[in-house]
């Protein structure tokens, strides 16, 4: 890590977490020690990542996030600190954003240009670098107010990107993923606020942050070569990879909404 990114990531984490213990919020943490065990297993191979993957209902839920974490993890090698995909039509609009958000771990993302662009390139080579990945399976907030209902009248997470399936079905060796629910954060920095209003938080907001237990080791591959045992003749290797790829990607995506349902009981939190 260069003296800049630490330099960058430490300001956030710290700014992010005098504001969690300000008494502005009010902060449920629960699991962080899923995360912190596999941080610090000192038998974390070097060709190993970790994958966090959580639902993405507001602007600041990177990075206020991971002010959740112990002071350590902002001084230590950017193995120990997350990356992240950003857009570029958002994080990376003039050289100023850019220069921060590069120096905060930020990988560029474009819209639109699929599952084969740098960033999604980068994400897996630092996944096999044995660094820690964060992604929003969503790709865009969506705030819980927005959420489709299913029959039984429990509200439905949107769909992950394909990338996600790229992601995790590309690494030299299976990350270790950890699934994430998040709540608050859509009544802190709501959606559709006017100017100047949209850009500052609101106080008082209740937040959670929870993490769930890894994914077992061998689930990723297990889908992999279930796919494989069922290949047809006549099933080209593109459409072959997709199918790898969106069972992959709606595996996980099933995995938060699992989580989301058991943080806040038999339907997903929805604003008054």
């Amino acid at each position: 890590m260069s003296l800049r990114s630490a330099a960058t990531i430490s300001f956030i984490g710290l700014t992010c977490k005098a504001f969690l213990n300000s008494g502005l919020c009010k902060l449920s943490v629960n699991g962080l020690q899923y995360l912190t065990q596999e941080l610090d297993n000192p038998h974390r191979s070097h060709d190993r990542g970790i994958l966090t993957i959580s639902n993405h209902i507001s602007t600041l839920d990177d990075p206020v996030t991971w002010g959740i974490l112990p002071m350590k993890y902002y001084l230590r090698s950017s193995r120990f600190t997350r990356w992240t995909l950003g857009a570029s039509d958002i994080m990376f609009t003039n050289p100023l954003f850019s220069t921060f958000f590069r120096y905060g771990q930020v990988l560029e993302t474009f819209r639109g240009k699929g599952i084969y662009q740098p960033a999604v390139e980068n994400a897996i080579e630092k996944l096999n670098q044995g660094c820690w990945v964060h992604l929003f399976g969503e790709g865009k907030v969506n705030q819980p107010g927005t959420y489709r209902k299913d029959e039984n009248g429990f509200a439905i997470l949107p769909r992950f990107k394909w990338g996600v399936g790229r992601i995790l079905s590309s690494t030299d060796h299976p990350p270790i993923v950890i699934p994430m629910w998040i709540t608050g954060f859509d009544k802190l920095m709501p959606e559709g606020r006017a100017f100047p209003f949209k850009y500052f938080p609101r106080i008082g907001a209740r937040l959670s942050v929870t993490f769930g237990k890894p994914l077992p080791f061998d689930q990723l591959r297990s889908i992999q070569n279930r796919v494989a045992s069922e290949r047809k003749p006549e099933q080209t290797q593109i459409e072959f990879d997709a199918r790898i790829r969106t069972e992959i990607t709606n595996t996980v995506h099933q995995e938060i909404l699992d989580l989301g349902r058991r943080v806040s009981g038999a339907s997903l939190e929805s604003p008054h």
